[in-house]
């Protein structure tokens, strides 16, 4: 095992990025487009486990983990081997033109773990989280025979035209339209932020209400495919969508002949102490009709999958569904091992565990700062709100983007999130020490501390 596996946060160099960073950064501005924006002084020269080390030596803790990517760490021996062996026979088979069992077993593999409406299942693989969305949208779209979609405020669903369309946020679109038609929105339950003074079942009410008010506004529901929905919004601010509001939007579903589509591209593969955050869906007797998959799917390499009973899949028309490099084999070959992984280590348990602890630190050493609004989340997947005023709940962007910019220098890497850019996302590899956890949890109070007082 590599000293950097273990390793702890340091910061070598006077300044960052160091000189080597630097001259690598210099270059990307003059070789990539501006609009891939990276505003992180890290030039990566490898990583393991929840450790990266940059080109000057220095070795960051990674709490973003290519935002979500990474819930089985970096470098692990066995998705690697897997990928060796794969690449000595053969990088790539188009399924259209030829079959390779890999496609097939991983298939299978899902079809499995996915917690999906039905017995019979059939999985499909794409490239990207955007892909496997507008897929998902395709396939709905194909077994219904109706042409509208209901997604919802806060929503992250990619950026491709129809995903561009779905996502709330506009700044991820900005002069790309026009966009598809047939695609509306309903307003998310962000507890946290619900009319003031209601109940939390007055607040789900109201949110169904909202979701009912677009049957009226927008579509009749007899012309919607599906609602698709993230159990736990990524953008959006780490919101999770609560179970009895998810209840309710199944009877919707169900009255009207509608497809509850699972949006688990974030949320995926142990996170949120489940393999998928639709298990706890599947265990209220709500589960989606339909799942997307991405992210820490392949352990870093390109793969998403959508997944759902045969008799969606087989009802999409043919041709319509698929691609060139879709269910690359090399990709495949290290998704099995992500899943063995995933349950030979009790990632799900893991999570669960990473979770309570940062959770708890939250609400006690950085709650007396007086600025945590919200601590949210199912199991490593946490959200921490911060604003100006408890009462007011008025956002504070700017200590999240001080933050973020400062935590980097101490060696933590952080990333934002939400509607108003006042959220830091937790998506740290579920492989972290737990002498790393608890280093990483003492640079967020060094940081918050040193940024408030600069404030």
């Amino acid at each position: 095992m590599s000293y950097l596996r273990t390793a702890l946060p340091e910061i070598k160099t006077e300044t960052l990025p160091g000189p080597k960073a630097q001259a690598i950064i210099d270059r990307r501005l003059k070789a990539i487009p501006n609009a891939i924006r990276c505003n992180y002084p890290l030039v990566v020269s490898r990583g393991e486990g929840a450790m990266v080390e940059d080109v000057d030596g220095n070795i960051f803790l990674d709490w973003v983990g290519g935002v979500g990517v990474l819930n089985a760490g970096f470098s692990q021996p066995e998705m690697i081997e897997a990928v060796k062996a794969q690449a000595e026979k053969y990088f790539h088979v188009m399924m259209n033109i030829g079959t390779h069992e890999g496609y097939i077993s991983l298939a299978e593999e899902m079809n499995r773990i996915v917690p999906v409406r039905g017995e019979s299942k059939k999985t499909m693989f794409v490239n990207s989280g955007a892909e496997a969305d507008e897929n998902a949208v395709k396939i709905a779209k194909g077994y219904t025979k109706r042409p509208n979609i209901i997604v919802f405020s806060g929503a992250f669903h990619g950026r491709t035209q129809m995903t561009m369309a779905m996502t709330s946020k506009k700044a991820y679109a900005y002069g790309m339209g026009p966009f598809p038609d047939g695609v509306y929105r309903a307003e998310f339950p962000y507890l946290y932020r619900a009319p003031k003074g209601f109940t939390e079942k007055e607040a789900i009410d109201y949110y169904i209400k909202r979701l009912n008010d677009v049957f009226e506004e927008c579509s009749s529901p007899d012309y919607v495919a599906a609602i698709v929905v993230e159990p736990i919004q990524g953008e959006g601010g780490f919101v999770p969508a609560p179970i009895e509001w998810v209840k309710a939007v199944r009877r919707i579903c169900d009255e009207h002949g509608i497809l509850l589509v699972a949006d688990e591209v974030q949320t995926g593969f142990a996170r949120s102490g489940k393999m998928f955050v639709s298990e706890y869906w599947k265990e209220a007797d709500c589960p989606p009709d339909i799942m997307t998959s991405a992210k820490s799917i392949a352990g870093g390499l390109p793969l998403s999958a959508v997944t759902a009973r045969t008799e969606i899949m087989d009802a999409c028309p043919a041709g319509t569904i698929g691609g060139t490099f879709c269910g690359n084999a090399v990709s495949c070959a290290s998704a099995l091992e992500v899943i063995k992984f995933a349950e030979k280590n009790n990632l799900c348990e893991r999570a669960v565990k990473i979770g309570n602890r940062v959770k708890e630190y939250y609400k006690t050493e950085l709650a007396a700062f007086g600025v945590v609004g919200d601590v949210r989340g199912i199991g490593a997947f946490v959200g921490l709100e911060l604003v100006k005023n408890i009462e007011t709940k008025e956002p504070y962007p700017e200590l999240v983007a001080a933050m973020v910019k400062t935590a980097a220098k101490k060696g933590l890497i952080i990333e934002s999130a939400g509607t108003y850019g006042n959220v830091i996302r937790f998506l740290c590899p579920l492989v972290v020490t737990e002498q790393q956890l608890e280093a990483g949890l003492n640079i967020m109070k060094e940081t918050m501390t040193e940024c408030l007082e600069k404030m």
